[in-house]
């Protein structure tokens, strides 16, 4: 327990039998519940699960395995409770994990993001990029700024997990660009804190040009899709999404003069764009919940 506040783990793993029983075994005094979700490991992962809840999948993702876990803590702690996800390949560091959960239980925040940026350690130089660029377009799609999107280490409060829309998800990598963007459209506060960035002997199994032309696209379509949802009830009391629809509007004609060799015009287009952006981040603001 930390702060007058149950704390359950969510390890997702999948062919994890060499790293799982070091990230078991490290687990702080204050967690209270740990369930292992084993997403169609076809090595022995499950049989080196000791004093936590087994879920199993059939391979569904990564995504999937997280939303299991999520939904076993709801079915079995009791409330108020935080709900941590922690990897099974030791990436992310249990000494970190108070720092996750402050903001929630100081009523901060409802969701709270691990950052690698201030502490990257040994992340890989182009993982490094891949995460800053894959920040950029998350931070446009969140409306809200988003330095380390793809840091899997969050803590959320039991409040959102009553609420969320389980069989609408993301099933596998780009989980948390997915989480992130239906966090911001359901208008819960989100907070991030620096956490250790830890590299080892793992293997990654993205295929990196099909994850982030899938990711990207998904952050693309998500952004059009919070703002036209939004759209009914701020138009009534406010004056910004008109202006907003405008200055996105002028963006795309901008990008075709353009293209026909004005250059003025791309000057213009980024101009609006990013007139669009700062009144995004307006309307993420104006719709976020009162935090208790």
């Amino acid at each position: 327990m930390f702060e007058g506040w149950n704390v359950g783990v969510v390890v997702p793993a999948r062919d994890e039998e060499e790293f799982l029983p070091g990230v078991l075994s490290t687990m702080p005094g204050i967690v209270d519940l740990v369930v292992v979700v084993d997403d169609g490991s076809s090595d022995g992962t499950a049989d080196v699960v000791k004093g936590a809840d087994l879920v199993t999948l059939d391979g569904q993702g990564v995504g999937a395995a997280i939303d299991a876990g999520h939904q076993h803590l709801l079915a079995t702690m009791e409330r108020p409770f935080i709900s941590v996800v922690m990897a099974g390949d030791g990436q992310m560091d249990p000494n970190d994990l108070p720092a996750l959960l402050k903001p929630i239980a100081e009523s901060k925040a409802h969701h709270v993001k691990g950052e690698r940026i201030e502490r990257a350690g040994k992340m890989p130089l182009l993982r490094r990029f891949g995460t800053a660029l894959l920040a950029f377009f998350t931070t446009l799609a969140c409306g809200q700024s988003i330095r380390d999107p793809q840091c899997g280490y969050t803590a959320t409060a039991h409040e959102v997990l009553v609420q969320w829309d389980w069989n609408n998800s993301w099933k596998g990598y780009g989980y948390p660009n997915w989480w992130l963007m239906h966090l911001t459209k359901e208008g819960w506060h989100i907070a991030h804190v620096p956490v250790k960035a830890v590299y080892g002997d793992q293997n990654s199994g993205i295929s990196v040009p099909s994850f982030f032309f899938k990711v990207s696209a998904m952050l693309f379509i998500g952004l059009h899709k919070r703002q036209l949802n939004w759209l009914p009830d701020l138009i009534s009391s406010h004056p910004i999404p008109l202006i907003l629809a405008c200055t996105y509007i002028l963006g795309w004609l901008g990008i075709f003069y353009a293209i026909s060799g004005k250059t003025l015009a791309l000057v213009f287009t980024l101009v609006m764009w990013w007139s669009t952006h700062r009144l995004d981040r307006i309307f993420v603001d104006v719709m976020r919940r009162p935090l208790e």
